[in-house]
């Protein structure tokens, strides 16, 4: 699916769990770059990263990717992270960012990392987020693939990225609504409009999977009540999700929850990677 694979590294835990990862989606004909960019802020990377030489880890890095594809690609830049990445994405043809991030399970308070954080935003492409904790060799080939949906455009959009990747690896799609609650009270008429939106929770869902299993694919769904983030990461921990799938930036009509809102909060919980997608990526890999 993806045949240029860019892992942004600084030898830190996460950043090599993201390279292991990349290894295994990538094909043995696809290109895996590798690039260090040298900077003084280091973003909360590990001491014993910090006091390696880029040459040094990338010679680690070239070492530890060829055993999964023939071609690999190393470059040392420098300059601000973000910039150079987003650049290198542009003069590559990159089609999948894979980076680590250095989320903690915790609610609160956690960290995500600037720089990883400031490409899931900005990137033109897919941008597959790993953390150290990640179990990468029982993550992949997948077997549980979930993507949460609010029936608006970019939600859409990760439903087909996710539709693509259940069919190629042979995974069961799970599908799963949230019907938000936290901004009502609960008297009686509210009561009534949590009703109705679960309703209308329900039919998004059923549209959904309608166009899932036209592809093929093994279809499960979900509707749970809740805060949106929280309700997410606790569905994928509940059903052992290898990957999930959402839309950043979402728009939705008033009675759906915006996923573009939340999808960053759900990167720093969730118990497994997040492959995030945007609309304009429709034309990529």
């Amino acid at each position: 699916m993806y045949d240029h694979l860019l892992v942004p590294t600084d030898g830190s835990g996460p950043a090599n769990a993201a390279l292991e990862l990349a290894g295994r989606i990538a094909s043995s004909t696809a290109t895996i770059h590798v690039l260090v960019v040298s900077n003084d802020d280091h973003d909360g990377s590990s001491t014993d990263a910090l006091d390696r030489t880029a040459e040094e880890i990338l010679a680690d890095a070239r070492e530890t990717a060829a055993a999964d594809v023939e071609t690999v690609v190393t470059e040392e830049q420098q300059g601000d992270p973000r910039d150079r990445i987003f650049e290198y994405v542009e003069s590559a043809g990159i089609t999948l960012v894979v980076m680590g991030s250095h989320g903690r399970r915790e609610p609160e308070p956690v960290v995500l990392g600037r720089v990883t954080e400031g490409v899931i935003r900005d990137a033109s492409v897919p941008v597959l987020v790993v953390r150290a904790s990640d179990d990468i060799q029982s993550r992949y080939p997948f077997d549980r693939v979930l993507v949460p949906t609010d029936g608006s455009e970019h939600a859409g959009i990760a439903l087909e990225r996710g539709v693509e990747i259940a069919a190629e690896t042979g995974a069961t799609l799970h599908l799963l609504s949230v019907v938000n609650v936290t901004r009502y009270g609960t008297d009686s008429e509210t009561d009534a409009l949590v009703d109705r939106l679960e309703e209308n929770t329900k039919r998004v869902l059923e549209t959904a999977a309608k166009r899932a299993a036209a592809s093929g694919v093994d279809v499960r769904t979900a509707v749970t009540v809740g805060t949106v983030h929280r309700a997410i990461s606790a569905y994928a921990e509940t059903e052992d999700i290898d990957l999930l799938v959402m839309g950043t930036h979402g728009r939705g009509d008033p009675d759906r929850e915006l996923l573009g809102s939340v999808t960053e909060r759900v990167l720093r919980t969730a118990p497994a990677p997040v492959l995030t997608v945007r609309a304009r990526e429709t034309d990529g890999s």
